[in-house]
Protein backbone atom coordinates (compact mmCIF):
# COMPACT_ATOMS: atom_id res chain seq x y z
CA UNK A 1 0.00 0.00 0.00
CA UNK A 2 2.55 2.23 1.07
CA UNK A 3 4.65 1.59 -2.50
CA UNK A 4 1.80 2.25 -4.11
CA UNK A 5 1.01 5.54 -2.51
CA UNK A 6 4.95 6.78 -3.27
CA UNK A 7 4.37 5.54 -6.83
CA UNK A 8 1.19 7.73 -7.21
CA UNK A 9 2.59 10.87 -5.57
CA UNK A 10 5.67 10.70 -7.74
CA UNK A 11 3.53 10.39 -11.07
CA UNK A 12 1.26 13.43 -10.13
CA UNK A 13 4.04 15.56 -8.80
CA UNK A 14 5.70 14.59 -12.52
CA UNK A 15 2.25 15.52 -13.99
CA UNK A 16 1.46 18.85 -12.46
CA UNK A 17 4.74 20.40 -11.67
CA UNK A 18 7.14 19.15 -14.50
CA UNK A 19 9.66 17.71 -12.39
CA UNK A 20 12.17 14.70 -13.07
CA UNK A 21 13.02 12.13 -10.44
CA UNK A 22 16.50 11.34 -9.91
CA UNK A 23 18.45 9.05 -6.87
CA UNK A 24 17.04 11.22 -3.70
CA UNK A 25 14.69 13.75 -3.94
CA UNK A 26 12.77 15.07 -6.86
CA UNK A 27 14.70 17.91 -8.26
CA UNK A 28 14.04 20.71 -10.93
CA UNK A 29 15.46 20.63 -14.45
CA UNK A 30 15.92 23.63 -16.53
CA UNK A 31 13.64 23.99 -19.82
CA UNK A 32 14.65 24.63 -23.47
CA UNK A 33 11.84 25.30 -25.25
CA UNK A 34 11.94 22.18 -28.12
CA UNK A 35 14.83 20.58 -26.24
CA UNK A 36 13.35 19.53 -22.92
CA UNK A 37 16.06 17.04 -22.43
CA UNK A 38 19.49 19.19 -22.93
CA UNK A 39 20.94 21.04 -20.07
CA UNK A 40 20.57 24.72 -20.04
CA UNK A 41 24.38 25.27 -20.68
CA UNK A 42 24.51 23.42 -23.51
CA UNK A 43 21.79 25.58 -25.22
CA UNK A 44 23.03 28.94 -23.83
CA UNK A 45 22.12 31.67 -26.78
CA UNK A 46 24.92 33.22 -28.82
CA UNK A 47 24.20 36.67 -30.20
CA UNK A 48 25.02 40.53 -29.18
CA UNK A 49 26.46 40.80 -25.93
CA UNK A 50 26.16 44.39 -25.86
CA UNK A 51 24.80 46.31 -22.78
CA UNK A 52 22.17 48.30 -24.53
CA UNK A 53 19.93 51.38 -22.82
CA UNK A 54 16.58 50.29 -21.27
CA UNK A 55 13.23 51.32 -23.05
CA UNK A 56 10.03 52.10 -22.47
CA UNK A 57 7.35 49.85 -24.05
CA UNK A 58 4.37 52.08 -25.24
CA UNK A 59 1.41 50.03 -24.11
CA UNK A 60 -1.72 52.03 -25.79
CA UNK A 61 -2.56 50.77 -29.66
CA UNK A 62 -0.91 52.95 -32.27
CA UNK A 63 -3.34 54.89 -34.16
CA UNK A 64 -2.40 52.80 -37.56
CA UNK A 65 -3.75 49.82 -35.31
CA UNK A 66 -6.96 52.19 -34.72
CA UNK A 67 -7.38 53.03 -38.58
CA UNK A 68 -6.97 49.36 -39.28
CA UNK A 69 -9.96 48.23 -37.51
CA UNK A 70 -11.83 51.15 -38.97
CA UNK A 71 -10.94 49.99 -42.54
CA UNK A 72 -13.93 48.58 -44.65
CA UNK A 73 -12.57 47.20 -48.20
CA UNK A 74 -10.53 44.14 -47.79
CA UNK A 75 -7.75 45.69 -50.40
CA UNK A 76 -7.54 48.66 -47.81
CA UNK A 77 -7.59 46.52 -45.04
CA UNK A 78 -4.46 44.94 -46.31
CA UNK A 79 -2.94 47.97 -47.13
CA UNK A 80 -3.76 49.62 -43.49
CA UNK A 81 -1.88 46.35 -42.34
CA UNK A 82 1.31 46.99 -43.95
CA UNK A 83 1.02 50.70 -43.09
CA UNK A 84 1.32 49.31 -39.05
CA UNK A 85 4.38 48.07 -39.38
CA UNK A 86 5.85 51.79 -39.09
CA UNK A 87 6.76 52.92 -35.60
CA UNK A 88 9.73 53.22 -33.20
CA UNK A 89 10.65 49.32 -31.73
CA UNK A 90 12.32 47.12 -29.35
CA UNK A 91 12.80 44.32 -31.64
CA UNK A 92 14.19 40.67 -30.69
CA UNK A 93 15.79 38.29 -33.12
CA UNK A 94 15.19 34.77 -31.72
CA UNK A 95 16.00 31.96 -33.95
CA UNK A 96 15.95 27.83 -32.95
CA UNK A 97 17.27 24.70 -34.63
CA UNK A 98 13.96 22.30 -33.99
CA UNK A 99 15.83 19.36 -35.41
CA UNK A 100 18.46 17.74 -38.02
CA UNK A 101 18.96 15.05 -40.60
CA UNK A 102 22.54 13.42 -39.66
CA UNK A 103 22.26 10.58 -37.53
CA UNK A 104 24.56 11.75 -34.94
CA UNK A 105 22.58 15.37 -34.90
CA UNK A 106 23.14 17.69 -32.18
CA UNK A 107 21.80 21.07 -32.24
CA UNK A 108 23.77 24.21 -32.02
CA UNK A 109 23.22 27.01 -29.77
CA UNK A 110 19.96 28.96 -30.29
CA UNK A 111 20.63 32.74 -31.49
CA UNK A 112 19.04 35.58 -29.50
CA UNK A 113 19.85 39.68 -30.13
CA UNK A 114 18.03 42.59 -29.60
CA UNK A 115 18.39 46.64 -30.75
CA UNK A 116 15.56 49.19 -30.61
CA UNK A 117 14.94 50.55 -34.71
CA UNK A 118 12.68 52.75 -36.20
CA UNK A 119 10.39 51.84 -39.39
CA UNK A 120 9.73 54.88 -41.76
CA UNK A 121 6.93 54.61 -44.48
CA UNK A 122 9.30 55.56 -47.73
CA UNK A 123 5.98 55.60 -50.07
CA UNK A 124 2.36 54.88 -49.59
CA UNK A 125 0.19 54.37 -52.51
CA UNK A 126 -2.94 51.85 -53.33
CA UNK A 127 -1.31 49.40 -54.65
CA UNK A 128 2.19 49.74 -53.21
CA UNK A 129 3.71 50.35 -50.06
CA UNK A 130 7.73 50.78 -48.92
CA UNK A 131 9.07 50.54 -45.65
CA UNK A 132 13.22 51.79 -44.54
CA UNK A 133 13.84 49.93 -41.15
CA UNK A 134 16.87 52.06 -39.46
CA UNK A 135 18.78 50.40 -36.68
CA UNK A 136 18.85 53.48 -33.57
CA UNK A 137 21.38 51.71 -30.83
CA UNK A 138 22.54 53.27 -27.10
CA UNK A 139 24.62 51.55 -25.93
CA UNK A 140 26.34 51.51 -21.99
CA UNK A 141 30.13 50.62 -21.04
CA UNK A 142 31.49 48.68 -18.47
CA UNK A 143 30.68 51.60 -15.84
CA UNK A 144 27.22 51.60 -17.22
CA UNK A 145 27.46 55.35 -18.86
CA UNK A 146 25.37 55.60 -21.87
CA UNK A 147 26.68 55.97 -25.20
CA UNK A 148 24.83 56.78 -28.69
CA UNK A 149 23.02 56.75 -30.63
CA UNK A 150 24.86 54.59 -33.19
CA UNK A 151 22.40 54.96 -36.43
CA UNK A 152 22.43 52.36 -39.19
CA UNK A 153 20.49 51.97 -42.34
CA UNK A 154 18.89 48.15 -41.70
CA UNK A 155 16.74 46.55 -44.24
CA UNK A 156 13.74 47.68 -46.25
CA UNK A 157 10.48 45.46 -47.29
CA UNK A 158 8.57 46.61 -50.62
CA UNK A 159 5.05 45.38 -50.80
CA UNK A 160 3.04 45.50 -54.19
CA UNK A 161 -0.48 44.55 -55.00
CA UNK A 162 -1.41 41.64 -57.03
CA UNK A 163 2.19 42.27 -58.88
CA UNK A 164 3.46 39.14 -60.74
CA UNK A 165 6.69 39.88 -61.17
CA UNK A 166 9.09 38.85 -59.01
CA UNK A 167 12.82 38.24 -58.82
CA UNK A 168 13.58 35.53 -56.45
CA UNK A 169 16.31 33.59 -55.19
CA UNK A 170 17.96 30.53 -57.15
CA UNK A 171 21.12 29.67 -54.70
CA UNK A 172 25.09 30.71 -55.55
CA UNK A 173 23.94 34.79 -54.64
CA UNK A 174 22.19 34.75 -58.38
CA UNK A 175 18.59 35.85 -58.73
CA UNK A 176 15.91 35.39 -61.48
CA UNK A 177 13.14 36.81 -63.13
CA UNK A 178 9.54 34.46 -62.40
CA UNK A 179 6.65 35.33 -63.66
CA UNK A 180 3.86 34.50 -62.14
CA UNK A 181 -0.29 34.59 -62.43
CA UNK A 182 -1.27 37.49 -60.73
CA UNK A 183 -4.12 35.73 -58.56
CA UNK A 184 -6.46 38.45 -56.97
CA UNK A 185 -6.07 39.55 -53.96
CA UNK A 186 -2.34 38.52 -53.00
CA UNK A 187 0.44 41.16 -51.89
CA UNK A 188 4.25 40.43 -52.79
CA UNK A 189 7.00 41.46 -50.19
CA UNK A 190 10.11 42.10 -51.62
CA UNK A 191 13.17 42.10 -48.84
CA UNK A 192 16.25 43.77 -49.16
CA UNK A 193 19.58 44.30 -47.49
CA UNK A 194 21.39 46.99 -45.89
CA UNK A 195 22.54 48.27 -48.92
CA UNK A 196 19.51 48.09 -50.91
CA UNK A 197 20.58 44.72 -52.82
CA UNK A 198 18.06 42.08 -53.45
CA UNK A 199 17.05 39.55 -50.60
CA UNK A 200 14.35 37.54 -51.48
CA UNK A 201 10.82 38.10 -53.20
CA UNK A 202 7.77 35.80 -52.22
CA UNK A 203 3.63 36.08 -52.90
CA UNK A 204 1.60 36.02 -49.82
CA UNK A 205 -1.99 37.20 -48.57
CA UNK A 206 -3.51 38.94 -46.12
CA UNK A 207 -6.19 37.69 -44.11
CA UNK A 208 -8.53 39.40 -41.33
CA UNK A 209 -10.69 37.97 -39.33
CA UNK A 210 -11.44 38.31 -35.17
CA UNK A 211 -9.85 41.36 -34.95
CA UNK A 212 -6.30 39.71 -36.51
CA UNK A 213 -4.48 40.20 -39.32
CA UNK A 214 -1.67 38.48 -40.15
CA UNK A 215 0.15 37.69 -43.53
CA UNK A 216 1.37 34.10 -44.90
CA UNK A 217 3.62 33.93 -47.52
CA UNK A 218 4.26 31.25 -49.96
CA UNK A 219 7.74 29.02 -49.70
CA UNK A 220 10.69 30.78 -51.45
CA UNK A 221 14.22 30.78 -50.92
CA UNK A 222 17.17 32.95 -49.19
CA UNK A 223 20.46 33.33 -49.15
CA UNK A 224 22.40 32.59 -45.57
CA UNK A 225 21.32 34.74 -43.29
CA UNK A 226 24.04 36.97 -41.84
CA UNK A 227 23.77 35.60 -38.27
CA UNK A 228 24.99 32.62 -39.72
CA UNK A 229 28.03 33.55 -41.73
CA UNK A 230 30.59 32.53 -39.55
CA UNK A 231 29.47 29.66 -37.91
CA UNK A 232 27.81 27.53 -40.77
CA UNK A 233 29.10 26.36 -43.52
CA UNK A 234 27.22 23.12 -43.95
CA UNK A 235 23.71 24.89 -46.11
CA UNK A 236 23.97 27.86 -48.11
CA UNK A 237 20.33 28.48 -48.64
CA UNK A 238 17.06 29.27 -46.18
CA UNK A 239 14.08 27.89 -47.27
CA UNK A 240 10.67 28.09 -45.97
CA UNK A 241 7.90 30.03 -45.39
CA UNK A 242 6.76 33.00 -42.55
CA UNK A 243 4.21 35.17 -41.31
CA UNK A 244 3.46 38.78 -39.94
CA UNK A 245 1.29 39.33 -37.38
CA UNK A 246 -0.24 42.96 -36.91
CA UNK A 247 -1.33 43.85 -32.47
CA UNK A 248 -2.17 46.70 -31.40
CA UNK A 249 1.42 47.45 -29.86
CA UNK A 250 3.15 46.09 -32.77
CA UNK A 251 4.21 42.95 -34.60
CA UNK A 252 5.56 39.40 -35.00
CA UNK A 253 7.45 38.05 -37.37
CA UNK A 254 7.62 33.76 -37.55
CA UNK A 255 9.73 32.02 -39.35
CA UNK A 256 9.67 28.29 -40.41
CA UNK A 257 12.62 27.46 -42.05
CA UNK A 258 14.80 24.95 -43.48
CA UNK A 259 18.07 24.51 -43.81
CA UNK A 260 18.84 23.25 -47.24
CA UNK A 261 22.32 22.26 -49.03
CA UNK A 262 22.27 22.98 -53.02
CA UNK A 263 25.56 21.43 -54.72
CA UNK A 264 26.47 22.98 -58.16
CA UNK A 265 24.50 20.20 -60.23
CA UNK A 266 21.64 21.11 -58.60
CA UNK A 267 21.05 18.22 -55.87
CA UNK A 268 19.68 19.11 -53.15
CA UNK A 269 20.09 17.90 -49.36
CA UNK A 270 18.33 19.26 -46.20
CA UNK A 271 20.56 20.08 -43.10
CA UNK A 272 17.78 21.35 -40.50
CA UNK A 273 14.83 22.91 -39.60
CA UNK A 274 14.13 26.22 -37.69
CA UNK A 275 11.72 28.18 -35.76
CA UNK A 276 12.79 32.44 -35.70
CA UNK A 277 10.46 34.72 -33.59
CA UNK A 278 10.89 38.52 -34.31
CA UNK A 279 9.09 40.58 -31.87
CA UNK A 280 8.68 44.02 -32.34
CA UNK A 281 7.11 46.03 -29.83
CA UNK A 282 6.44 49.72 -29.88
CA UNK A 283 8.38 52.22 -27.65
CA UNK A 284 8.03 55.31 -26.22
CA UNK A 285 11.56 56.08 -24.94
CA UNK A 286 14.63 55.85 -26.16
CA UNK A 287 14.20 58.87 -28.90
CA UNK A 288 14.84 57.25 -32.38
CA UNK A 289 14.46 60.35 -34.61
CA UNK A 290 17.44 60.23 -35.34
CA UNK A 291 16.67 58.07 -37.84
CA UNK A 292 14.79 60.17 -39.46
CA UNK A 293 17.15 62.72 -39.59
CA UNK A 294 20.01 60.53 -40.99
CA UNK A 295 17.25 59.42 -43.97
CA UNK A 296 17.11 63.22 -44.71
CA UNK A 297 20.59 63.27 -45.31
CA UNK A 298 21.42 60.42 -47.06
CA UNK A 299 17.80 59.47 -48.56
CA UNK A 300 18.79 61.23 -52.39
CA UNK A 301 21.83 58.79 -52.71
CA UNK A 302 19.64 55.75 -51.61
CA UNK A 303 16.80 56.35 -53.55
CA UNK A 304 19.29 56.44 -56.65
CA UNK A 305 20.63 53.01 -55.34
CA UNK A 306 17.19 52.13 -55.12
CA UNK A 307 16.78 53.56 -59.41
CA UNK A 308 19.46 51.33 -60.42
CA UNK A 309 18.16 48.25 -58.71
CA UNK A 310 15.31 48.60 -60.30
CA UNK A 311 17.06 49.14 -63.96
CA UNK A 312 19.03 46.00 -63.16
CA UNK A 313 15.16 43.90 -62.85
CA UNK A 314 14.03 45.78 -65.73
CA UNK A 315 17.42 44.38 -68.00
CA UNK A 316 17.96 41.13 -66.53
CA UNK A 317 16.29 37.87 -66.51
CA UNK A 318 19.22 36.79 -64.21
CA UNK A 319 22.03 37.90 -62.64
CA UNK A 320 24.39 37.24 -59.82
CA UNK A 321 26.41 39.26 -56.93
CA UNK A 322 30.07 39.21 -56.46
CA UNK A 323 31.09 38.69 -52.53
CA UNK A 324 33.55 41.63 -52.79
CA UNK A 325 34.89 44.29 -54.79
CA UNK A 326 38.58 46.17 -54.43
CA UNK A 327 38.41 43.54 -51.19
CA UNK A 328 35.13 44.81 -49.37
CA UNK A 329 31.51 44.09 -49.47
CA UNK A 330 29.07 46.23 -51.66
CA UNK A 331 27.11 47.68 -48.33
CA UNK A 332 30.58 49.08 -47.01
CA UNK A 333 31.17 50.83 -50.23
CA UNK A 334 27.93 52.32 -50.15
CA UNK A 335 27.81 53.10 -46.38
CA UNK A 336 31.21 55.37 -46.58
CA UNK A 337 29.96 57.15 -49.38
CA UNK A 338 26.54 58.03 -47.18
CA UNK A 339 28.49 58.91 -44.35
CA UNK A 340 30.40 61.48 -46.54
CA UNK A 341 27.28 63.30 -47.68
CA UNK A 342 26.15 63.40 -43.95
CA UNK A 343 29.63 65.42 -43.54
CA UNK A 344 30.02 66.85 -46.46
CA UNK A 345 26.16 67.39 -48.01
CA UNK A 346 24.88 65.46 -51.38
CA UNK A 347 25.75 66.36 -54.99
CA UNK A 348 23.12 64.35 -57.21
CA UNK A 349 25.19 63.62 -60.33
CA UNK A 350 28.34 62.32 -58.03
CA UNK A 351 25.68 60.85 -55.73
CA UNK A 352 24.30 59.19 -59.38
CA UNK A 353 27.57 58.23 -60.69
CA UNK A 354 28.61 56.56 -57.48
CA UNK A 355 25.71 54.29 -57.10
CA UNK A 356 25.60 53.56 -60.51
CA UNK A 357 29.54 52.34 -60.65
CA UNK A 358 29.20 50.19 -57.78
CA UNK A 359 26.34 48.35 -58.31
CA UNK A 360 27.48 47.22 -61.68
CA UNK A 361 31.17 46.39 -60.64
CA UNK A 362 29.18 44.04 -57.94
CA UNK A 363 27.16 42.50 -60.63
CA UNK A 364 27.97 38.94 -62.14
CA UNK A 365 26.18 36.29 -64.20
CA UNK A 366 25.90 38.11 -67.62
CA UNK A 367 24.94 41.07 -66.04
CA UNK A 368 26.41 44.17 -67.02
CA UNK A 369 29.08 42.15 -69.61
CA UNK A 370 25.82 41.58 -71.75
CA UNK A 371 25.36 44.97 -73.40
CA UNK A 372 22.83 45.55 -72.20
CA UNK A 373 24.38 48.69 -69.87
Amino acid sequence: MENRIMKFAFLATFLIGGLFAEEGPVVVRGHVFAWPFLELKEMKPRGGSTQGAEVTLDKAASDHWKKLQKAVTKMEKDRRAIIAMAGDYRVSFDFLETLGFSVNYKPPKPYFSWGTESVEVLHDSPDFVSLQHTLVMYFKDKDGKEMGPMVMKHWRQDWRFEDGDLHVYVGDQTWERRLVNATPGFWTQAVYQVDDSPRYEVMGRWKHEGGMSVWQSDDCWRPLPRREFSVRDDYNILAGRHEITITGTGWVHIQNNQKLRLDEVGNKKYVGQELGVNRYERISAPSLSKASETLKKTGDYWAEVREMWAEVYQKNERFSLKSKVDDKKLYQHHFAYAAEIEQEGYDPEAGRKHARETILKFLGGGAGSSGKY
